[in-house]
This record gives C-alpha cells, structure tokens and sequence, in this order.
C-alpha cells in the first residue's frame, strides 16, 4: 500500500473512530509467504544427493524394445554421474596442472645446473691448458735466447728475436683467455648458486603441493572410483549411436553437461527460454529433443 493511501485512510479512520489492521495484515501475510518459500531452496541439494544415491544403487538395464523415455533416463543418469566426476576434479582444481608444472620447472632447472657445471668444466680445461701453453712458450722463450748467444750472424739472431716475439705473443693471448675463462666461470658460479635456491623454493613448493593434492585426493579417490565404475556400467548398456553423441555434447559443452533438465521453462544448460509445445514434447519422452540454442539433450520428468 502507498503511504498517500495508508495516510487517507489513516484520517479516515480517526474520524469514524475504527481501527486500520488491514495493513498490518497485509504485511503479515507476506512475511508467512516468504518463510514457507524458503525452504524448498535448501532442499535442492538434498533432492539432487537423493538421486545421485538412489542411481548408485540402480543396476542399468535396457534393451532394444525399450521406449525412448526408458533411453533418455538412462542418458540422464549417466550425466548426473559425470557430474559428480567433474565436481570432484573440481574440487583439486588446478592442484594437479600445478604439482607439473613445478615437476617441469624442477627438471629445467636440474638441466640448467647440469649445463651450466659442464660449461665450468669446460672453462677449467681452457685455463689449464692454456696454462700449459704459457709453460711452454716461456720453455722456448728461454732455449731462444740462449741460442741468442750463441749465432753466428745477424739473420740468425733476427730469426730468434722473431721466434721469442711469437711466444710473447702467444702468452700474452693465453692471458688473455685465462681471464676470459675466469670471468665465465665466476658468472657461471653466480647463476648456478641462483638456480639452485630457485631449484630448492620449487622443491618445496612441490612437496607442499604434492601433500594438498593427495591430501584432498584420498578424501575422494574412493568416491571418484565407485562413480567411474558406475559410468563405465551404464555406458556398456547404452546405444553406441546416443553414447557417442553424448560424448561429443560433453567434450564441446562448456561446463561438461550434455544432458540437462528444463527448468523454470528454459534449458538448464544455457537458459534460453524454451517454447511451451516443445516442452510438452519433451516432457512426453517419445522422441530425443536437443536446445535448439546450445544443443544439449533436453529432458523433464516430475520427480
């Protein structure tokens, strides 16, 4: 009620001298209706636990001379199964793409490390051959100029002179190589040490993940086995033809629900309103009637 008419009314009332309780009345008819309502919300959970158990209990059969209706039950039955599936692999989440992901990272870096120790090796040969080399020249450096001493004229001292020229040049490149070497095996040192404490965080994150994941996996595992032994059974007893068609809706469907019930006149998958012949069609059962939106199989029993 407006409160322009509660207030005329109020006057109203003061000048007959009578009491205004329709209001109130009104008010408290609707504060009843909503307290009645409410409940059956709460219940959808129980009902759809109620029928997940109830066809944990069923044991599928059919046979060629069945209805269509007897099929589409069975088709539906197998998707509230999947269902439950999907929730539970839900329920990990992304556990799983996580633990491999750190599995991966783990042997990347391994890899990292390995390479980057060959790589040292490798630089340590360097130095020490070069190191070698260094020996050598200052070897010849000093037969050279004890030869120096000892020629006879001065194309033979030139040749010499040009002989520990070379050699000087030769340590003085092996130096140079020595460095380089050192340099590489220092930064080398350095992303190894790093690569390491990123390979000790991912380590640990794995363990902790691991631990999540078989955590919440042997609360389901169980569950998820009996579930799937269950769909293999009813998929054995199901046409090859709607099974393969079911298969195909699941893989393409968004949210993996292939078979849906009409709910509130609208497809329980994607919510487009669904014409009333048709859901008179489909409530019937003769035939198999797909969302002429998304193309899920569409189903409506009274439960």
């Amino acid at each position: 009620m407006r409160p322009v008419y509660r207030a005329a009314l109020l006057i109203l009332c003061n000048i007959f001298n009578c009491k205004l309780v329709g209001y109130k009345n009104i008010n408290m008819a609707k504060k009843t209706e909503k307290k009645v309502v409410a409940p059956q919300e709460e219940n959808k959970a129980d009902v759809k636990l109620d029928r997940l158990q109830q066809i944990l209990k069923t044991t599928p059969q059919i046979s060629a001379n069945d209805p269509v209706e007897r099929k589409l039950r069975l088709l539906y039955e197998i998707q509230v199964i999947d269902s439950e599936i999907d929730n539970i692999r839900t329920l990990r989440g992304e556990l799983p793409n996580e633990v491999r992901t750190l599995e991966d990272d783990i042997i990347g870096f391994e890899t990292r490390i390995s390479n980057i120790q060959v790589e040292i090796k490798k630089a340590e040969g360097i130095i020490s051959q070069r190191k070698l080399d260094i020996a050598n020249s200052n070897a010849l450096i000093s037969k050279y100029e004890e030869q120096q001493k000892n020629v006879r004229n001065n194309r033979e001292f030139e040749s010499l002179s040009k002989e520990i020229e070379f050699q000087s040049l030769e340590i003085e490149l092996s130096e140079k190589k020595i460095k380089e070497a050192e340099e590489l095996i220092k930064d080398k040192k350095a992303s190894e040490e790093e690569t390491k404490k990123m390979l000790e965080e991912r380590k640990k994150d794995l363990v902790a993940k691991k631990q999540e994941l078989e955590k919440i996996i042997a609360n389901t595992e169980k569950e998820e086995l009996v579930l799937k032994e269950k769909s293999t059974e009813y998929k054995q007893v199901i046409e090859p033809r709607l099974l393969n068609a079911y298969e195909r809706l699941r893989k393409n469907a968004r949210n993996g629900l292939a078979v849906v019930e009409v709910k509130r006149d609208a497809c329980g998958g994607c919510f487009n309103k669904i014409p009333p012949q048709r859901q008179v069609d489909i409530k019937m059962g003769k035939r198999l009637i797909p969302c002429e939106y998304c193309g899920r199989i569409l189903v409506n029993w009274d439960e």
